[in-house]
């Protein structure tokens, strides 16, 4: 998420987004993701219609996407709830973007095992670049955030970018990472780490050694 506040509403808001509608395309998507809950309970797919919607809007704006409050009121309306339940789902998930993002979205985890690990470094590199924390650069390609633990603590530190997260980075990988990018490539998404292909231990294991080539039973040794 860029920021945790909703994009306020103007006129020329309104006046871009009051129209919004799911295209065919992105209308087979909702509708498939609707048929997945019972006849009665359609309104459980609010959550991946959201995520259709901004899909939409950042397709629109090439962008990552967001959720205006007339996209907001238009899955209300398409799944027949009142607004502020959407608008709950919206601002209770950080996965859902609330202001205007850029092309790309730069989230630096921060917490613990990635801070011991190295993510000043990497926040300095995004710095380096022009990004500032809850801002998108002038044009408008990133937009930075600084986030709580996203689940790679065993190859930290990491950040994910759209939808893709990069992992065991330093300053110099990320730069790699973001010129790619920016040039309009696709890096490898994952571990940065030569020759590591997931989580696996760096050198190999140090305990539990036997489990490598068989299941190992260990219960008569203890």
């Amino acid at each position: 998420m860029a920021d945790r506040y909703i994009e306020p509403e103007t006129p020329e808001l309104r006046a871009r987004w009051g129209g919004f509608a799911f295209t065919p395309a992105w209308e087979a998507k909702a509708k498939e993701a609707i048929s997945h809950y019972p006849e009665g309970r359609q309104k459980s797919a609010v959550m991946a219609l959201l995520d259709i919607a901004q899909r939409q809007v950042g397709e629109e704006t090439q962008t990552q996407g967001w959720l205006p409050i007339p996209v907001m009121e238009y899955v209300a309306r398409y799944l027949d709830m009142p607004v502020i339940r959407v608008v709950e789902v919206a601002t209770f998930y950080t996965m859902y973007n609330l202001v205007p993002v850029g092309r790309f979205h730069v989230q630096v985890c921060g917490t613990t095992p990635c801070w011991l690990r190295g993510s000043d470094e990497v926040m300095a590199t995004c710095k380096k670049r022009g990004m500032s924390k809850g801002h998108t650069t002038d044009d408008g390609m990133w937009t930075l955030t600084e986030v709580e633990c996203m689940g790679n603590c065993s190859s930290a530190p990491m950040v994910q970018i759209n939808d893709d997260n990069y992992e065991d980075l330093t300053g110099e990988r990320l730069d790699a990472i973001l010129d790619a990018l920016a040039e309009g490539q696709t890096p490898k998404a994952g571990t940065q780490e030569p020759g590591r292909h997931t989580v696996e231990p760096v050198g190999g294991p140090t305990t539990l050694t036997a489990m490598v080539d068989a299941n190992h039973d260990y219960r008569g040794e203890w």
